[in-house]
């Protein structure tokens, strides 16, 4: 996937490696409702609000995601 170099990095998801990690990043030329980029280790990409994205964020703080994360 061709990383559009307007788009302002946040942060990479694992980094740990050099396999292509998910990151996330702001396209601030982008409309409202598309202004988030996730990009996966594949070579795809989703858009979504800043709004879509403070949902995930919330329900990840309140522990809604919990459930999704194995134990030891």
């Amino acid at each position: 996937m061709t990383i559009d170099n307007r788009w302002q990095h946040v942060t990479t998801f694992c980094g740990q490696c050099s396999c292509g990690c998910p990151e996330l990043y702001l396209d601030p030329e982008a409309p409202a409702e598309q202004r988030v980029v996730i990009t996966d280790d594949f070579g795809q990409h989703i858009r979504m609000s800043v709004a879509q994205l403070q949902v995930i964020v919330d329900d990840a703080r309140a522990g809604v995601l919990d459930g999704l994360i194995a134990t030891g």
